[in-house]
């Protein structure tokens, strides 16, 4: 038993310092003076003052955060009303919930590609704004019916029926009740779109058209400029702590319908 619980133990350490390091050694490299030796060492600010004066950045900011609203929203529509009908679906809900899901096991590029023959050589949609959209809200979604999932199998329709006996409309039951109630997996569905949509790249590179996304800057900066890659840390690790505090408030808000 001792022995299995090191071994637990251990791989939970080690998977955490996989996960973290990385992204603490990032933070390390973004303030020394050599970041490009691989190696942080020293200690400048010189890179976040560079930053906050090259704006090349901020127009694929711009537009990565109109277009993770726009999937946020589709995503908050779209994971209610899934949300709402496949509990009360009998046999066909297991099927229709692993349709929805599909996409978790398909690799971006892949989808990416598929997007774009679909896109292109079937619906005739040009590449660009409303494709990423359209992209990034299939690789999304699946996160967002999750979340609104794990709410709505905890509901209890006898308040719904109970309001009605009382002589609550329809529309009274849905806004009164229900909304309040389903609000945590709305809010948990609307942050997965807009943070899988945000730094999204792979599906992106495909269907991006002249849009230029964030993730998509960073790459082709990184990739070309060597000049450029201490900015790209620098951006990336305040991103990164933002990215942090928004799923740190979803995770607490996902929290409350165990409670």
């Amino acid at each position: 038993m001792a022995t299995l619980r090191f071994v637990l133990l251990s791989g939970s350490a080690g998977i955490l310092l996989l996960i973290y390091v990385p992204v603490l050694w990032l933070a390390l490299l973004s303030v020394g003076a050599e970041p490009l030796s691989g190696l942080p060492g020293g200690f400048t600010t010189v890179w976040y003052l560079a930053l906050a004066s090259n704006r090349n950045w901020v127009q694929p900011a711009i537009s990565s955060i109109e277009i993770a609203l726009c999937v946020a929203l589709l995503c908050m529509l779209a994971a209610l009303a899934a949300g709402r009908g496949l509990p009360r679906m009998r046999r066909a809900r297991v099927p229709i919930t692993l349709a929805f899901l599909l996409p978790l096991g398909i690799p971006g590029t892949v989808t990416g590609l598929m997007l774009f023959a679909g896109y292109r050589f079937v619906l005739g949609i040009h590449m660009g704004f409303w494709s990423l959209v359209l992209s990034h809200f299939v690789w999304a979604f699946p996160f967002a019916l999750i979340s609104m999932l794990v709410v709505t199998s905890r509901f209890d329709h006898g308040l719904l029926d109970a309001a009605a006996d009382l002589g609550a409309s329809p529309r009274q039951r849905f806004w009164q009740i229900e909304c309040p109630l389903l609000m945590p997996g709305l809010v948990g569905a609307g942050l997965f779109g807009f943070l899988l949509s945000f730094t999204e790249l792979p599906r992106s590179i495909f269907v991006s058209g002249a849009i230029q996304t964030l993730p998509l800057f960073n790459w082709a900066e990184a990739s070309t400029q060597s000049s450029q890659v201490p900015l790209i840390f620098c951006l990336n690790t305040l991103l990164t702590v933002l990215s942090t505090a928004a799923s740190v408030a979803m995770i607490g808000l996902l929290g409350r319908t165990t409670r």
